[in-house]
């Protein structure tokens, strides 16, 4: 028997990954699955995939329900996620997949979010230094977000040894659709995103003041753009370097030495690119290094799945550390193809 676990918003895209990942997790047994406006309903109505929940039925999100699991995961949108923490006893372990307590700025939240800064909760990022102890230690722990994850790896080692300056970083990145969630939206339909590519929230991205407090930029653009595919993000971060005479090579070393024995940070080997496809079903960000001949700029590419290690994936890596269990347990390095 494994450490008895929840899923609040179970009916969306991220808690339906969620999900399948916890169904193969050799250390965790999902106790209760809710869904607000689709309580009641039976998962397999929602989530056909998930066959071996059998006749698993959708409940609402209570304390009573949720009364037999040691670690909650809340995967709800930005807003909605408080009034459910609040109903949970402090003995509760809580992983929010969502945006409330990413923020220690309750400025930068207001600025972004347009609602009262919630507070602030242990990033869940376990490569960044010093954050894998904090996470086994915390009961309660903020996901990091789906642009930030791919933005973030690429960009906080640079950073954090000297190679580039934290001023002036611009970052173009691409989306699946399922980053918008489930919600039926006009501009997600497949007529509608079929062979288009459109930029939206230019100029005022909710995850920037995250990836500021994250790598140390001090200023970032960040244009990001919906893709024609279900699922993935592919971020294209650029920097001016910070020392005369920089190389390929050493950019390369310090990535390289940041993550040589991370279990779920490749760098690729040089000449190849990251691609959305490699990472799809993954836990994996892959990562390569350029200079761009005419500027000298540092450029480093990015590729995640957005419900992997952008959402659920990463959720499943905190709560691992948060439970003592192993942290790459019912995760996978590798993606799915075709």
């Amino acid at each position: 028997m494994g450490v008895p676990v929840a899923v609040v918003g179970a009916s969306g895209y991220a808690g339906g990954e969620l999900l399948r990942l916890l169904a193969g997790h050799p250390g965790m047994d999902v106790v209760a699955a809710t869904a607000h406006s689709n309580a009641g309903q039976p998962l397999a109505d929602l989530h056909p995939q998930l066959v071996s929940y059998g006749d698993l039925v959708l409940s609402e999100a209570s304390p009573d329900v949720l009364a037999g699991a040691e670690l909650v995961f809340i995967a709800l949108p930005h807003g909605a996620s408080p009034a459910v923490a609040a109903e949970l006893p402090d003995r509760t372990k809580v992983v929010d997949l969502g945006a409330d307590y990413r923020l220690r700025d309750a400025e930068a939240w207001q600025r972004y979010y347009g609602v009262p800064h919630a507070g602030t909760w242990t990033y869940g990022l376990p490569e960044l230094p010093g954050h894998r102890g904090r996470i086994a230690a915390s009961h309660r722990v903020a996901n990091t977000g789906c642009y930030a994850v791919a933005i973030i790896t690429a960009l906080a080692p640079l950073i954090a040894a000297g190679l580039v300056s934290p001023h002036d970083v611009v970052v173009v990145a691409a989306s699946g659709t399922s980053g918008a969630g489930r919600v039926v939206k006009p501009h997600l339909l497949a007529a509608e995103v079929s062979s288009d590519l459109t930029p939206y929230r230019v100029g005022c991205h909710q995850h920037v003041p995250e990836i500021l407090q994250a790598t140390g930029a001090s200023t970032l653009s960040l244009t990001p753009m919906l893709a024609p595919m279900a699922r993935g993000i592919l971020a294209s971060v650029t920097a001016l370097p910070a020392t005369a005479g920089l190389t390929e090579q050493d950019v390369r070393a310090v990535l390289a030495d940041a993550y040589s024995d991370e279990p779920f940070l490749h760098l690729l080997p040089a000449g190849r690119q990251p691609r959305t496809a490699a990472t799809l079903g993954s836990n994996s960000v892959h990562l390569q290094a350029a200079l761009y001949a005419n500027s000298g700029r540092v450029i480093v590419t990015s590729a995640i799945d957005n419900l992997g290690k952008g959402a659920a994936g990463q959720a499943v890596q905190n709560a691992n550390l948060m439970l003592g269990l192993a942290e790459t347990a019912g995760l996978s390095a590798n993606g799915v193809a075709p």
